[in-house]
């Protein structure tokens, strides 16, 4: 709003307002907008999530010293969405198709975790919504964000996205993508890999619905997930800021997406957002996240990494939430195989998520929040030396 505003003052001879075109100056702005709204309406949220009730209900299953943050308020993962969400509306240009589709794999997931923690809360049920109803609904979101983002990268603009799906159905299917949609590797020249519309369709819809799990299954301590979020989504707006610009993408060898440096006012908003929310998240947390930011926050990052062609260095940055992931599957996994052919299910680790496995192994809470912070730094530089390390 504000950037069309100042975008018509500039155009009608107040040329001071032409510096609110840069998208560097948004973002910053965004980041504080951001922070600002997330730190003033924090108090208030709290104070509505506490009048109302809406209390963690803590899982029996789990490590006996949290058995303390029962009645913590959570769903707080609104107060991240509205400061990202306001903040975006002010500073983004609301005509380009990445903002958009960004926005909507946001706040839908959002709205699969808000039914998620709503059923916690009013049902006191510490399970929520039902695994496989959770999973249609990312599925389905996912698809529709996958097909979307599938032609919209490979369009030089928003004009060009229908008729290029046209062109594609009246080929039989068979049209390739541009190279600008192939898979890149990090740190290669030149080494990437055109996938096609399904396999791009299936790759993408990977990564947006196996970040929003990972970074879910990641937010199980107080901090732990929102401050490696933070990392990852500025890092990824670095990315964007450099694939939206042609002479910087041509510099460093990657694919030129027109519209997409966008997306660094979005990621500027996400780090505001997140470093208001720590402020209240951080230990002893007054406010949980709940699945309303978490599911929201992942499917964020997951589809930034896809419309900036980064989806391996995004894996790479992601490693907490990666590792955190695979430290439950292994353990489902084992405890499943081990228990049909034994009789009785055995463990790998002493309990998963991974970070559960260093608390009940004797680490402090904190001890865990910040070492997992520290390995999400370094792999966040890492996967930012690859802008120039290829």
């Amino acid at each position: 709003m504000l950037y069309e505003l100042f975008g018509w003052l500039a155009d009608n001879h107040l040329r001071g307002f032409g510096v609110f075109e840069y998208i560097t100056l948004r973002a910053v702005l965004a980041c504080a907008t951001a922070l600002v709204i997330g730190l003033i309406a924090g108090p208030f949220v709290i104070r509505r999530l506490t009048a109302l009730k809406i209390g963690q209900a803590v899982r029996s299953y789990g490590p006996e010293s949290h058995l303390i943050k029962t009645g913590t308020p959570t769903m707080g993962g609104a107060l991240i969405l509205i400061a990202i969400g306001i903040s975006t509306l002010l500073w983004a240009d609301l005509t380009n198709r990445f903002v958009w589709a960004v926005l909507l794999v946001t706040f839908g997931f959002g709205w699969i975790g808000w039914v998620d923690d709503y059923r916690k809360v009013v049902r006191r049920d510490p399970e929520g919504m039902p695994a496989r109803q959770k999973f249609f609904w990312q599925a389905l979101i996912g698809l529709v964000a996958s097909v979307y983002l599938t032609f919209a990268i490979s369009a030089p603009a928003t004009a060009n996205v229908w008729p290029l799906i046209r062109d594609w159905v009246a080929s039989g299917f068979t049209m390739p993508l541009p190279t600008r949609a192939d898979l890149i590797v990090p740190f290669f020249k030149s080494v990437s890999y055109p996938l096609g519309v399904f396999g791009f369709v299936a790759l993408t819809w990977i990564v947006i619905v196996g970040t929003s799990n990972a970074v879910n299954l990641t937010d199980g301590l107080d901090g732990l997930a929102i401050m490696p979020t933070v990392m990852v989504g500025a890092a990824l707006g670095v990315f964007a800021y450099v694939i939206g610009r042609t002479d910087y993408s041509r510099y460093l060898l990657f694919p030129y997406i027109p519209g997409s440096g966008e997306l660094m006012v979005l990621c500027a908003a996400l780090a505001g957002a997140g470093l208001a929310f720590l402020w209240f998240n951080a230990y002893p947390a007054q406010v949980f996240m709940g699945d309303v930011g978490a599911l929201a926050l992942g499917g964020m990052l997951g589809t930034i990494a896809v419309v900036v062609r980064q989806e391996i260095v995004l894996f790479i940055m992601g490693g907490v939430f990666v590792a955190e992931t695979l430290s439950v599957m292994v353990q489902v996994t084992w405890f499943k195989y081990t228990k049909r052919k034994y009789g009785q299910g055995r463990r790998i680790l002493r309990m998963a998520p991974l970070h559960h496995h260093f608390e009940v192994g004797g680490w402090k809470e904190t001890q865990v929040v910040v070492r997992f912070w520290i390995i999400s730094m370094m792999l966040v530089l890492i996967g930012l030396s690859s802008l120039k390390i290829r």
